[in-house]
């Protein structure tokens, strides 16, 4: 896994305080395929039993049938807050978001790869 340093040049705030969460093998509910002006591509909208529907990155998942997949991996949707300024470190670019750690921070989360900048090192 290669880690990068990131610079934040746009806050970004989740609007997800109830990210869905779930484990490699779970059983998923397959609804629409994300369509929107940001051109971020493979996200399909799913429901986890006991839990809210979130956006989910098409290559974690398995479809089983229209309406059915199960989980290749273990995944949250769990956005992180961030302000123009933070240095991050990113570990896994898809889909047009950044999975990241606040630098001296247990936070972490998903950021929008447009609000941030690669840092040299």
């Amino acid at each position: 896994m290669e880690t990068r340093q990131y610079l934040v040049i746009q806050d970004h705030t989740s609007e997800f305080p109830e990210p869905i969460t779930f484990k490699k093998g779970a059983p998923l509910t397959v609804g629409e395929k994300y369509e929107g002006p940001e051109g971020w591509e493979n996200w399909i909208f799913c429901e986890s039993p006991g839990q809210k529907g979130g956006w989910v990155p098409a290559q974690i998942i398995e479809i089983i049938t229209d309406k059915t997949a199960r989980a290749r991996e273990d995944y949250t949707a769990r956005e992180l807050n961030v302000q123009k300024g933070e240095l991050l470190v990113g570990t896994r670019v898809l889909n047009g978001w950044v999975w990241c750690e606040k630098s001296g921070s247990s936070e972490s989360g998903w950021v929008p790869l447009e609000n941030l900048q690669e840092a040299s090192s």
